[in-house]
């Protein structure tokens, strides 16, 4: 088991919700205010501060309060844990096929002699 699991864990606890899955998407794109990022969704605000909870507890976002606006962003590299768990489950075909690949596309690349 990797040493990572329990950030992992967390994480993919964290985005097994549509819901928050839906607000990172969002935030991919930029930062947010709550009542911007609460708007799409048909629930009360206290139940989608909820979801952010969550989000947050498993470091996928922070937020920061400004006066009476509490504006969320996605985390750099947040989700860099999971590239790395899923690189982890490749085969060992897959690796194959990666250089086989690199092989095939460097055997068709023209050579000085040939330009």
């Amino acid at each position: 088991m990797p040493k990572y699991h329990d950030e992992l864990d967390a994480v993919l606890r964290a985005l097994a919700d549509p819901t928050r899955r839906a607000v990172v998407e969002r935030l991919a794109a930029s930062p947010a205010v709550v009542s911007e990022l609460a708007e799409p969704f048909p629930m009360a605000l206290p139940s989608f501060m909820q979801h952010l909870s969550v989000l947050e507890n498993a470091g996928v976002i922070t937020s920061e309060k400004h006066g009476r606006v509490r504006t969320v962003s996605l985390r750099p590299g947040a989700l860099d844990i999971l590239h790395l768990w899923l690189g982890e489950q490749r085969t060992p075909a897959e690796h194959q096929a990666d250089r086989l690949g690199i092989h095939l596309a460097r055997a068709s690349a023209p050579t000085p002699k040939d330009t």
